[in-house]
């Protein structure tokens, strides 16, 4: 039983990985003996990312704009080229989209539908050869989807599309779930509540009136995320497929 929780060794791709939650998520995986890929379209943002964690372990920095199938496509072919096994994909890269009702836009709509949900099913799609390489009966492949506790509550504002697209990602991840554990490639998704990021800036200010809607009376920390994911990667969650864990300190049990 010892090492269940090892995943040294491993390969891993993140996207939107150079802030935030994907920023988090990658760290943990370099401190952890991942060689990690970071993707995100601002490259400066990205290569000062991935020197930063260069200096914790192995992290290559990959521009890329997964919010068109162009982007979707050459990301794949790089990683496919340097890389024959790809045992895990961190599915993260996201966006927002605020507005009225009565004025929410189409292009506010696609937006959020095109990077959210359908980067992730053809990235996913375009790296099954070398996630199937990775994977074993005892060890599969690990993909990561990134979802959010708005796609199970109703987050309280006018984020129609982000929430939609978010409940979406967690019913593909059940989908993919269940379709990929016999070719040895799991899939789970997380869904988090308040961490620190641009998403969630305008917010932070009130970090301490926040947190009192939690009941852990806290925002998530780095520790928090990076060790979920070390878990849904490691020997020791090789039988959970097709689940999205909530990871919100107590919000959604609340509801």
């Amino acid at each position: 039983m010892k090492n269940l929780f090892s995943i040294e060794g491993k390969v891993a791709i993140v996207t939107g990985g150079s802030r935030g939650i994907g920023a988090m998520i990658a760290q943990g995986l370099v401190e952890n003996g991942v060689k990690t890929y970071i993707t995100a379209r601002n490259a400066e943002e990205l290569q000062a990312t991935a020197k930063t964690l260069n200096a914790l372990g192995d992290c290559i920095a990959i521009p890329a704009d997964l919010s068109t199938m162009e982007g979707v496509t050459a990301l794949a072919e790089t990683i496919n080229a340097q890389e024959k096994a790809v045992h895990i994909l961190v599915n993260n890269a996201g966006t927002n989209w605020e507005a009225k009702i009565d004025e929410f836009p189409e292009s506010g709509w696609d937006k959020a539908f095109n990077l959210n949900v359908k980067s992730m099913f053809f990235l996913t799609q375009k790296l099954l050869p070398a996630l199937r390489n990775a994977g074993t009966d005892i060890d599969p492949a690990r993909v990561l989807n990134i979802g959010s506790i708005h796609g199970i509550l109703n987050p309280g504002a006018s984020t129609y599309s982000y929430s939609s697209s978010k409940a979406a990602v967690h019913h593909l991840t059940k989908h993919l779930g269940s379709e990929l554990s016999q070719q040895h490639v799991n899939v789970n998704a997380i869904a988090p509540g308040l961490f620190p990021s641009k998403m969630t800036a305008s917010i932070l200010p009130f970090e301490k009136e926040m947190a009192e809607k939690i009941p852990a009376r806290r925002l998530g920390t780095p520790e928090d995320i990076a060790g979920t994911v070390i878990y849904l990667c490691s020997r020791a969650s090789a039988y959970v497929t097709g689940h999205t864990l909530v990871l919100d300190g107590g919000m959604v049990s609340e509801s």
